[in-house]
């Protein structure tokens, strides 16, 4: 948990209390359906939440944006980015129901208010255009993401940023990024966070 306020101190007492409980309710639930490997477990705040809020170092979501997180699995980066940002909808998509029960257990002993859950692949999500931002993390090549994206999302600039896709990845893009067709913009972890397990990992931003 000091790992978080480290590097981020505006934090209310919910958010604090919410941030404080995850530890419990993910070791508790990942011991009946696994959805952190179990030798992360231990590493859940640097490898896990820390890693998921790498997006609001940069960008500042505002109050009634909507946010799609494809294929959350147990709900990173969205169920972080849905403490950070309390007056922002998160909707959380998983293709694994029992990944989303995790996520829907783990909602509710934290009390958090601001997530819903989708059960399917991201392209049979029925709100099209509805959304201004779509997050994901190490789930499949830019390039799938941005076309499963894209539909989902519309045109606008609420926050910092234009409204489009941005992901958390990790090892050597160049080639990912160039059958893509894309030009995101990217950011190396390790110019926000020093510690060593954030070597090789990147957040990449397309533009809707």
């Amino acid at each position: 948990m000091e790992i978080i306020t480290k590097y981020f101190d505006d934090f209310s007492e919910t958010q604090l209390k919410q941030f404080a409980a995850l530890k419990d309710v993910y070791t508790e639930w990942n011991e009946k359906i696994n959805v952190i490997s179990r030798k992360d477990i231990d590493s859940l705040y640097v490898r896990h939440v820390l890693h998921s809020l790498t997006i609001a170092t940069t960008f500042d979501f505002k109050a009634g944006q909507r946010i799609v997180d494809i294929g959350t699995g147990g709900g990173f980066p969205g169920i972080p980015l849905a403490i950070f940002f309390p007056e922002v909808e998160f909707v959380l998509a998983d293709s694994i129901k029992k990944k989303l029960t995790v996520v829907e257990e783990v909602v509710k002993a934290t009390g958090i208010k601001n997530v819903k859950t989708h059960w399917g692949r991201a392209e049979e999500i029925k709100q099209k255009h509805s959304f201004d931002f779509a997050v994901s993390r190490a789930v499949a090549p830019l390039g799938d993401l941005w076309r499963w994206s894209k539909p989902l999302l519309h045109k606008g600039i609420l926050s910092n940023y234009d409204n489009g896709l941005i992901c958390l990845k990790g090892g050597d893009l160049n080639q990912e990024i160039s059958d893509s067709l894309c030009k995101p913009m990217v950011w190396n972890l390790t110019d926000f966070f020093e510690e060593d397990v954030f070597q090789e990992k990147y957040m990449l931003y397309v533009k809707f």
